[in-house]
Protein backbone atom coordinates (compact mmCIF):
# COMPACT_ATOMS: atom_id res chain seq x y z
CA UNK A 1 0.00 0.00 0.00
CA UNK A 2 2.97 2.31 0.60
CA UNK A 3 4.04 2.50 -3.05
CA UNK A 4 0.43 2.91 -4.17
CA UNK A 5 0.04 5.71 -1.64
CA UNK A 6 3.06 7.51 -3.08
CA UNK A 7 1.64 7.25 -6.60
CA UNK A 8 -1.83 8.41 -5.51
CA UNK A 9 -0.42 11.38 -3.58
CA UNK A 10 1.87 12.35 -6.45
CA UNK A 11 -0.93 12.04 -8.98
CA UNK A 12 -3.20 14.22 -6.85
CA UNK A 13 -0.45 16.83 -6.46
CA UNK A 14 0.19 17.00 -10.21
CA UNK A 15 -3.47 17.06 -11.21
CA UNK A 16 -4.60 19.74 -8.78
CA UNK A 17 -1.47 21.86 -9.34
CA UNK A 18 -2.18 21.79 -13.07
CA UNK A 19 -5.69 23.02 -12.33
CA UNK A 20 -4.27 26.01 -10.48
CA UNK A 21 -4.41 24.95 -6.82
CA UNK A 22 -1.70 26.41 -4.62
CA UNK A 23 1.29 24.16 -4.00
CA UNK A 24 1.47 25.64 -0.50
CA UNK A 25 -1.71 23.67 0.25
CA UNK A 26 -1.24 20.71 -2.06
CA UNK A 27 2.27 19.70 -1.04
CA UNK A 28 1.64 19.18 2.70
CA UNK A 29 -1.78 17.64 2.03
CA UNK A 30 -0.29 15.18 -0.47
CA UNK A 31 2.58 14.41 1.87
CA UNK A 32 0.19 13.65 4.74
CA UNK A 33 -1.91 11.50 2.40
CA UNK A 34 1.12 9.46 1.34
CA UNK A 35 2.19 9.02 4.96
CA UNK A 36 -1.31 8.01 5.99
CA UNK A 37 -1.65 5.40 3.26
CA UNK A 38 1.72 3.99 4.34
CA UNK A 39 0.61 3.77 7.95
CA UNK A 40 3.17 6.33 9.08
CA UNK A 41 2.66 9.06 11.75
CA UNK A 42 0.83 11.94 10.04
CA UNK A 43 1.59 14.89 12.27
CA UNK A 44 5.20 13.87 12.80
CA UNK A 45 5.81 13.70 9.07
CA UNK A 46 4.16 17.09 8.56
CA UNK A 47 5.81 19.07 11.36
CA UNK A 48 9.15 17.25 11.46
CA UNK A 49 9.93 15.68 8.08
CA UNK A 50 8.06 18.04 5.74
CA UNK A 51 8.71 21.30 7.58
CA UNK A 52 12.28 20.35 8.46
CA UNK A 53 13.19 19.75 4.83
CA UNK A 54 11.29 22.82 3.57
CA UNK A 55 12.96 24.99 6.19
CA UNK A 56 16.39 23.62 5.31
CA UNK A 57 15.86 24.41 1.62
CA UNK A 58 14.74 27.93 2.49
CA UNK A 59 17.76 28.40 4.76
CA UNK A 60 20.14 27.30 2.02
CA UNK A 61 18.72 29.10 -0.98
CA UNK A 62 16.48 32.00 0.07
CA UNK A 63 19.39 34.48 -0.23
CA UNK A 64 19.70 33.53 -3.91
CA UNK A 65 15.95 33.80 -4.48
CA UNK A 66 15.86 37.17 -2.71
CA UNK A 67 18.84 38.80 -4.42
CA UNK A 68 18.01 37.23 -7.78
CA UNK A 69 14.48 38.62 -7.77
CA UNK A 70 15.68 41.99 -6.50
CA UNK A 71 18.36 42.21 -9.19
CA UNK A 72 15.90 41.24 -11.92
CA UNK A 73 13.35 43.83 -10.81
CA UNK A 74 15.93 46.64 -10.66
CA UNK A 75 17.29 45.65 -14.09
CA UNK A 76 13.74 45.85 -15.44
CA UNK A 77 12.71 49.11 -13.77
CA UNK A 78 15.95 50.87 -14.71
CA UNK A 79 15.32 50.00 -18.36
CA UNK A 80 18.55 47.99 -18.53
CA UNK A 81 16.95 44.77 -19.79
CA UNK A 82 15.07 46.69 -22.50
CA UNK A 83 18.24 48.52 -23.59
CA UNK A 84 20.20 45.27 -23.93
CA UNK A 85 17.33 43.51 -25.71
CA UNK A 86 16.85 46.36 -28.18
CA UNK A 87 20.57 46.57 -28.91
CA UNK A 88 20.84 42.83 -29.55
CA UNK A 89 17.69 42.45 -31.62
CA UNK A 90 18.44 45.48 -33.82
CA UNK A 91 21.83 44.05 -34.75
CA UNK A 92 21.01 40.35 -34.86
CA UNK A 93 17.46 40.42 -36.20
CA UNK A 94 14.56 38.25 -35.07
CA UNK A 95 16.20 34.98 -36.10
CA UNK A 96 18.97 35.34 -33.52
CA UNK A 97 17.25 37.59 -31.03
CA UNK A 98 17.30 34.61 -28.66
CA UNK A 99 20.79 35.75 -27.70
CA UNK A 100 19.32 38.82 -26.01
CA UNK A 101 17.49 36.56 -23.58
CA UNK A 102 20.62 34.47 -23.15
CA UNK A 103 22.73 37.46 -22.17
CA UNK A 104 20.35 38.86 -19.57
CA UNK A 105 19.53 35.49 -17.96
CA UNK A 106 23.18 34.39 -17.83
CA UNK A 107 23.85 37.72 -16.15
CA UNK A 108 21.39 36.91 -13.37
CA UNK A 109 18.05 38.34 -14.54
CA UNK A 110 15.08 36.09 -13.74
CA UNK A 111 13.71 34.36 -16.81
CA UNK A 112 10.22 35.59 -15.89
CA UNK A 113 11.40 39.21 -15.99
CA UNK A 114 12.99 38.44 -19.36
CA UNK A 115 9.70 36.98 -20.62
CA UNK A 116 7.74 40.15 -19.91
CA UNK A 117 10.39 42.43 -21.42
CA UNK A 118 11.27 40.38 -24.49
CA UNK A 119 7.77 39.33 -25.60
CA UNK A 120 6.54 42.81 -26.71
CA UNK A 121 9.75 43.38 -28.67
CA UNK A 122 9.52 39.94 -30.23
CA UNK A 123 5.97 40.67 -31.42
CA UNK A 124 7.21 43.76 -33.27
CA UNK A 125 10.22 41.97 -34.77
CA UNK A 126 8.30 38.90 -35.89
CA UNK A 127 5.52 41.03 -37.37
CA UNK A 128 7.98 43.17 -39.33
CA UNK A 129 9.87 40.11 -40.61
CA UNK A 130 6.74 38.15 -41.42
CA UNK A 131 7.71 35.28 -39.12
CA UNK A 132 4.83 33.30 -37.59
CA UNK A 133 4.20 34.47 -34.04
CA UNK A 134 3.63 30.85 -33.00
CA UNK A 135 7.44 30.43 -33.14
CA UNK A 136 8.02 33.28 -30.69
CA UNK A 137 7.64 31.26 -27.44
CA UNK A 138 10.18 28.69 -28.63
CA UNK A 139 12.63 31.44 -29.62
CA UNK A 140 12.36 33.11 -26.21
CA UNK A 141 12.54 29.77 -24.39
CA UNK A 142 15.74 28.85 -26.23
CA UNK A 143 17.46 32.00 -25.05
CA UNK A 144 16.19 32.10 -21.48
CA UNK A 145 15.33 28.61 -20.26
CA UNK A 146 17.83 26.17 -21.73
CA UNK A 147 21.62 26.50 -21.80
CA UNK A 148 21.82 29.65 -19.64
CA UNK A 149 19.81 27.90 -16.94
CA UNK A 150 21.56 24.54 -16.78
CA UNK A 151 24.68 24.29 -18.91
CA UNK A 152 26.76 27.47 -19.10
CA UNK A 153 29.38 27.37 -16.35
CA UNK A 154 28.94 30.11 -13.78
CA UNK A 155 25.27 30.77 -14.40
CA UNK A 156 23.67 32.17 -11.21
CA UNK A 157 20.42 30.30 -11.91
CA UNK A 158 19.03 28.56 -8.83
CA UNK A 159 19.15 25.23 -10.68
CA UNK A 160 22.92 25.56 -11.01
CA UNK A 161 23.24 26.41 -7.32
CA UNK A 162 21.24 23.50 -5.90
CA UNK A 163 23.82 20.69 -6.44
CA UNK A 164 26.64 22.69 -4.82
CA UNK A 165 25.89 21.83 -1.16
CA UNK A 166 25.39 18.18 -2.07
CA UNK A 167 28.55 17.68 -4.13
CA UNK A 168 30.82 20.43 -2.77
CA UNK A 169 31.08 22.03 -6.20
CA UNK A 170 31.08 25.59 -7.54
CA UNK A 171 28.89 27.34 -10.16
CA UNK A 172 31.67 26.60 -12.66
CA UNK A 173 31.53 22.82 -12.30
CA UNK A 174 32.68 20.91 -15.41
CA UNK A 175 33.16 24.09 -17.49
CA UNK A 176 34.25 22.37 -20.70
CA UNK A 177 31.31 20.00 -20.67
CA UNK A 178 28.97 22.87 -19.82
CA UNK A 179 30.15 24.92 -22.78
CA UNK A 180 29.87 21.88 -25.06
CA UNK A 181 26.31 21.25 -23.88
CA UNK A 182 25.46 24.91 -24.43
CA UNK A 183 26.71 24.74 -28.00
CA UNK A 184 24.59 21.64 -28.64
CA UNK A 185 21.45 23.25 -27.20
CA UNK A 186 21.91 26.57 -28.96
CA UNK A 187 22.98 25.05 -32.27
CA UNK A 188 20.13 22.56 -32.40
CA UNK A 189 17.60 25.17 -31.30
CA UNK A 190 18.64 27.72 -33.91
CA UNK A 191 18.64 25.08 -36.64
CA UNK A 192 15.16 23.94 -35.63
CA UNK A 193 13.77 27.48 -35.59
CA UNK A 194 15.33 28.23 -38.99
CA UNK A 195 13.81 25.04 -40.38
CA UNK A 196 10.39 25.86 -38.92
CA UNK A 197 10.52 29.38 -40.34
CA UNK A 198 11.54 28.15 -43.79
CA UNK A 199 8.74 25.58 -43.77
CA UNK A 200 6.22 28.24 -42.76
CA UNK A 201 7.37 30.59 -45.53
CA UNK A 202 7.11 27.83 -48.13
CA UNK A 203 3.47 27.44 -47.14
CA UNK A 204 2.86 31.19 -47.31
CA UNK A 205 2.35 31.46 -43.56
CA UNK A 206 2.94 34.94 -42.18
CA UNK A 207 2.91 36.53 -38.75
CA UNK A 208 -0.74 35.69 -38.15
CA UNK A 209 -3.62 37.58 -36.61
CA UNK A 210 -2.78 40.35 -34.17
CA UNK A 211 -5.14 39.11 -31.47
CA UNK A 212 -5.55 41.23 -28.33
CA UNK A 213 -2.97 40.60 -25.64
CA UNK A 214 -3.77 39.44 -22.12
CA UNK A 215 -2.31 40.66 -18.86
CA UNK A 216 -0.47 37.50 -17.91
CA UNK A 217 1.12 39.14 -14.87
CA UNK A 218 -2.27 39.37 -13.16
CA UNK A 219 -3.47 35.90 -14.17
CA UNK A 220 -3.79 33.91 -10.93
CA UNK A 221 -3.54 30.56 -12.72
CA UNK A 222 -0.30 31.66 -14.37
CA UNK A 223 0.97 32.86 -11.01
CA UNK A 224 0.33 29.58 -9.20
CA UNK A 225 2.11 27.56 -11.87
CA UNK A 226 4.95 30.01 -12.38
CA UNK A 227 6.05 30.23 -8.77
CA UNK A 228 7.19 26.58 -8.67
CA UNK A 229 9.29 26.99 -11.82
CA UNK A 230 11.28 30.15 -11.16
CA UNK A 231 12.53 32.67 -8.65
CA UNK A 232 10.17 35.55 -9.44
CA UNK A 233 6.48 36.09 -8.69
CA UNK A 234 4.96 37.40 -11.98
CA UNK A 235 2.45 39.65 -10.22
CA UNK A 236 5.30 41.89 -9.04
CA UNK A 237 6.33 42.71 -12.63
CA UNK A 238 3.83 45.58 -12.78
CA UNK A 239 4.81 46.92 -9.34
CA UNK A 240 7.42 49.60 -8.78
CA UNK A 241 8.17 52.28 -11.37
CA UNK A 242 9.67 51.51 -14.76
CA UNK A 243 12.00 54.09 -16.29
CA UNK A 244 10.79 55.71 -19.52
CA UNK A 245 14.30 55.68 -20.98
CA UNK A 246 16.92 53.03 -20.42
CA UNK A 247 20.66 53.55 -19.96
CA UNK A 248 23.26 53.23 -22.73
CA UNK A 249 23.96 49.63 -23.61
CA UNK A 250 27.38 49.58 -21.95
CA UNK A 251 25.98 50.80 -18.64
CA UNK A 252 23.01 48.44 -18.95
CA UNK A 253 25.33 45.47 -19.40
CA UNK A 254 27.76 46.46 -16.64
CA UNK A 255 25.82 44.78 -13.78
CA UNK A 256 25.64 41.56 -15.81
CA UNK A 257 29.41 41.60 -16.24
CA UNK A 258 29.79 42.20 -12.50
CA UNK A 259 27.70 39.11 -11.73
CA UNK A 260 29.84 36.87 -13.93
CA UNK A 261 33.22 38.29 -12.89
CA UNK A 262 32.57 38.43 -9.14
CA UNK A 263 31.14 34.92 -9.27
CA UNK A 264 34.29 33.72 -11.05
CA UNK A 265 36.70 35.50 -8.71
CA UNK A 266 34.88 34.30 -5.58
CA UNK A 267 34.64 30.70 -6.81
CA UNK A 268 38.19 30.26 -8.11
CA UNK A 269 40.34 32.67 -6.12
CA UNK A 270 38.82 34.18 -2.96
CA UNK A 271 36.94 31.29 -1.34
CA UNK A 272 39.60 28.59 -1.94
CA UNK A 273 42.10 30.80 -0.03
CA UNK A 274 39.73 31.58 2.83
CA UNK A 275 40.23 30.03 6.26
CA UNK A 276 36.71 28.84 7.03
CA UNK A 277 37.55 26.23 9.66
CA UNK A 278 35.21 28.05 12.04
CA UNK A 279 32.28 26.69 10.05
CA UNK A 280 32.84 23.30 11.67
CA UNK A 281 31.60 24.72 14.97
CA UNK A 282 28.06 23.85 15.97
CA UNK A 283 27.24 27.57 16.16
CA UNK A 284 27.65 27.77 12.38
CA UNK A 285 25.75 24.59 11.61
CA UNK A 286 28.75 22.23 11.70
CA UNK A 287 29.20 22.64 7.97
CA UNK A 288 32.12 23.29 5.63
CA UNK A 289 33.13 25.80 3.01
CA UNK A 290 32.78 23.12 0.33
CA UNK A 291 29.09 22.79 1.23
CA UNK A 292 28.20 26.48 1.20
CA UNK A 293 30.97 28.20 -0.75
CA UNK A 294 29.09 28.00 -4.04
CA UNK A 295 26.06 29.73 -2.55
CA UNK A 296 28.33 32.39 -1.05
CA UNK A 297 29.86 33.04 -4.48
CA UNK A 298 26.48 33.52 -6.16
CA UNK A 299 25.10 35.67 -3.33
CA UNK A 300 28.18 37.91 -3.32
CA UNK A 301 28.07 38.36 -7.09
CA UNK A 302 24.38 39.32 -7.07
CA UNK A 303 24.86 41.72 -4.14
CA UNK A 304 27.80 43.43 -5.86
CA UNK A 305 25.83 43.72 -9.10
CA UNK A 306 22.87 45.30 -7.27
CA UNK A 307 25.15 47.95 -5.76
CA UNK A 308 26.65 48.73 -9.17
CA UNK A 309 23.24 48.75 -10.82
CA UNK A 310 21.82 51.28 -8.35
CA UNK A 311 24.97 53.42 -8.55
CA UNK A 312 24.90 53.80 -12.35
CA UNK A 313 21.10 54.00 -12.67
CA UNK A 314 20.08 55.96 -9.58
CA UNK A 315 18.46 58.73 -11.64
CA UNK A 316 16.47 56.12 -13.59
CA UNK A 317 15.04 54.62 -10.42
CA UNK A 318 12.84 57.42 -9.04
CA UNK A 319 10.83 54.95 -6.96
CA UNK A 320 13.78 52.93 -5.70
CA UNK A 321 12.08 51.74 -2.53
CA UNK A 322 8.99 50.61 -4.44
CA UNK A 323 11.13 48.73 -6.95
CA UNK A 324 13.16 47.07 -4.21
CA UNK A 325 10.02 46.18 -2.27
CA UNK A 326 8.53 44.58 -5.39
CA UNK A 327 11.71 42.62 -6.04
CA UNK A 328 11.89 41.38 -2.47
CA UNK A 329 8.19 40.43 -2.43
CA UNK A 330 8.62 38.61 -5.75
CA UNK A 331 11.00 36.14 -4.12
CA UNK A 332 8.77 34.96 -1.28
CA UNK A 333 6.10 32.86 -2.98
CA UNK A 334 8.55 31.09 -5.34
CA UNK A 335 10.93 30.03 -2.56
CA UNK A 336 8.06 28.80 -0.36
CA UNK A 337 6.45 26.97 -3.30
CA UNK A 338 9.64 25.14 -4.23
CA UNK A 339 10.39 24.47 -0.54
CA UNK A 340 6.93 22.89 -0.24
CA UNK A 341 7.70 20.56 -3.14
CA UNK A 342 10.97 19.68 -1.46
CA UNK A 343 9.09 18.99 1.77
CA UNK A 344 6.72 16.66 -0.07
CA UNK A 345 9.68 14.85 -1.59
CA UNK A 346 11.33 14.42 1.80
CA UNK A 347 8.23 12.77 3.24
CA UNK A 348 8.02 10.41 0.27
CA UNK A 349 11.73 9.58 0.57
CA UNK A 350 11.25 8.78 4.27
CA UNK A 351 8.55 6.17 3.61
CA UNK A 352 9.61 2.50 3.63
CA UNK A 353 8.19 1.94 0.13
CA UNK A 354 10.58 4.53 -1.33
CA UNK A 355 13.38 2.00 -0.94
CA UNK A 356 11.93 0.20 -3.97
CA UNK A 357 12.11 3.40 -6.01
CA UNK A 358 15.67 4.10 -4.81
CA UNK A 359 16.83 0.59 -5.67
CA UNK A 360 15.23 0.80 -9.12
CA UNK A 361 16.92 4.11 -9.91
CA UNK A 362 20.33 2.92 -8.74
CA UNK A 363 20.00 -0.30 -10.73
CA UNK A 364 19.44 1.44 -14.07
CA UNK A 365 22.02 0.20 -16.56
CA UNK A 366 24.61 2.62 -17.90
CA UNK A 367 26.25 3.64 -14.67
CA UNK A 368 25.66 6.37 -12.10
CA UNK A 369 25.60 9.23 -14.62
CA UNK A 370 22.74 7.65 -16.55
CA UNK A 371 20.73 6.79 -13.43
CA UNK A 372 21.29 10.30 -12.02
CA UNK A 373 20.06 11.81 -15.29
CA UNK A 374 16.98 9.58 -15.23
CA UNK A 375 16.21 10.47 -11.60
CA UNK A 376 16.44 14.23 -12.10
CA UNK A 377 14.53 14.09 -15.40
CA UNK A 378 11.75 12.00 -13.89
CA UNK A 379 11.26 14.11 -10.78
CA UNK A 380 11.49 17.41 -12.65
CA UNK A 381 8.86 16.21 -15.12
CA UNK A 382 6.52 15.02 -12.39
CA UNK A 383 6.77 18.19 -10.32
CA UNK A 384 6.91 20.54 -13.31
CA UNK A 385 9.83 22.23 -11.60
CA UNK A 386 13.53 21.83 -12.39
CA UNK A 387 14.57 23.25 -9.03
CA UNK A 388 11.99 21.26 -7.06
CA UNK A 389 12.66 17.98 -8.85
CA UNK A 390 16.43 18.45 -8.62
CA UNK A 391 16.34 19.12 -4.89
CA UNK A 392 14.05 16.16 -4.21
CA UNK A 393 16.37 13.87 -6.19
CA UNK A 394 19.53 15.06 -4.46
CA UNK A 395 17.95 15.09 -1.00
CA UNK A 396 17.08 11.44 -1.48
CA UNK A 397 20.04 10.20 -3.52
CA UNK A 398 22.75 12.87 -3.50
CA UNK A 399 24.88 11.29 -0.78
CA UNK A 400 24.60 7.90 -2.47
CA UNK A 401 25.72 9.26 -5.83
CA UNK A 402 28.61 11.12 -4.22
CA UNK A 403 29.75 7.90 -2.54
CA UNK A 404 29.50 5.99 -5.82
CA UNK A 405 31.40 8.76 -7.61
CA UNK A 406 34.18 8.58 -5.02
CA UNK A 407 34.41 4.81 -5.39
CA UNK A 408 34.60 5.02 -9.20
CA UNK A 409 36.83 8.08 -9.43
CA UNK A 410 34.10 10.30 -10.93
CA UNK A 411 34.58 14.04 -10.46
CA UNK A 412 31.69 15.56 -8.44
CA UNK A 413 31.66 18.40 -10.99
CA UNK A 414 30.50 15.91 -13.60
CA UNK A 415 27.67 14.79 -11.31
CA UNK A 416 26.73 18.45 -10.84
CA UNK A 417 26.53 19.20 -14.55
CA UNK A 418 24.62 16.00 -15.42
CA UNK A 419 22.12 16.61 -12.62
CA UNK A 420 21.42 20.21 -13.61
CA UNK A 421 21.09 19.53 -17.33
CA UNK A 422 18.92 16.51 -16.57
CA UNK A 423 16.57 18.57 -14.42
CA UNK A 424 16.29 21.20 -17.15
CA UNK A 425 14.92 18.95 -19.89
CA UNK A 426 11.68 17.13 -19.07
CA UNK A 427 10.67 19.89 -16.66
CA UNK A 428 9.31 21.67 -19.77
CA UNK A 429 6.20 19.50 -19.99
CA UNK A 430 2.83 21.24 -20.57
CA UNK A 431 2.15 21.84 -16.87
CA UNK A 432 5.49 23.57 -16.23
CA UNK A 433 5.01 27.08 -14.85
CA UNK A 434 7.58 28.66 -17.14
CA UNK A 435 5.88 27.15 -20.21
CA UNK A 436 2.44 28.32 -19.09
CA UNK A 437 3.73 31.82 -18.33
CA UNK A 438 5.65 32.12 -21.58
CA UNK A 439 2.65 31.09 -23.67
CA UNK A 440 0.46 33.57 -21.79
CA UNK A 441 2.95 36.43 -22.21
CA UNK A 442 3.30 35.67 -25.93
CA UNK A 443 -0.50 35.41 -26.27
CA UNK A 444 -0.19 31.91 -27.67
CA UNK A 445 -1.52 28.45 -26.81
CA UNK A 446 -0.13 24.98 -26.28
CA UNK A 447 -1.74 23.89 -29.53
CA UNK A 448 -0.01 26.62 -31.53
CA UNK A 449 3.45 26.75 -30.00
CA UNK A 450 4.17 23.88 -27.63
CA UNK A 451 5.63 21.47 -30.20
CA UNK A 452 8.41 23.92 -31.06
CA UNK A 453 9.07 24.48 -27.35
CA UNK A 454 9.46 20.72 -26.99
CA UNK A 455 12.02 20.64 -29.78
CA UNK A 456 14.24 23.48 -28.54
CA UNK A 457 13.85 22.84 -24.79
CA UNK A 458 13.39 19.09 -24.37
CA UNK A 459 14.92 17.49 -27.46
CA UNK A 460 17.83 19.93 -27.53
CA UNK A 461 18.37 19.41 -23.81
CA UNK A 462 18.31 15.63 -24.14
CA UNK A 463 20.86 15.76 -26.98
CA UNK A 464 23.12 17.89 -24.81
CA UNK A 465 22.63 15.55 -21.85
CA UNK A 466 23.57 12.50 -23.93
CA UNK A 467 26.62 14.36 -25.22
CA UNK A 468 27.78 15.29 -21.71
CA UNK A 469 27.26 11.76 -20.36
CA UNK A 470 29.13 10.28 -23.32
CA UNK A 471 32.06 12.68 -23.12
CA UNK A 472 32.13 12.49 -19.32
CA UNK A 473 32.20 8.70 -19.37
CA UNK A 474 35.10 8.61 -21.83
CA UNK A 475 37.16 11.62 -20.80
CA UNK A 476 35.90 12.48 -17.32
CA UNK A 477 35.13 16.01 -16.20
CA UNK A 478 36.77 18.92 -17.99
Amino acid sequence: MGLLGILVALGLLIWLAYRGWSVLLLAPASAVLAAGLAGEPLLAHWTQTFMGSAAHFTMQFFPIFLLGALFGKLMEDSGSVSSIAKFMTERLGPKRSVLAGAIVTYGGVSLFVAFFVLAPMAHELFRAAGIPKRLMPAAIALGTSTFTMSALPGTPAIQNAIPMPFFGTTPFAAPGLGITASMVMLGFGLCWLARAEAKARSKGEGYGDASPTRDAAEDLLVRERATTAGTFDPTEVSRGHQSAAGPPTTLAALPLVVVVMVNLVMSLFVLPRMDASFLADKAWGATSLAAIGGVWAVVTSLAAAIVVLIAVNYSRLPALRASMDAGANASVLPVLSVASLVGFGSVVAALPAFAMVRNWVLSIEGGPLVSLAVATNLLASLTGSASGGLTIALDALGATYLRIATEHGIDPGLLHRVAVIGAGTLDSLPHNGAVVTLLAVCNSTHRESYFDIVMVSIVGGLLALVTVIGLGTVFGSF
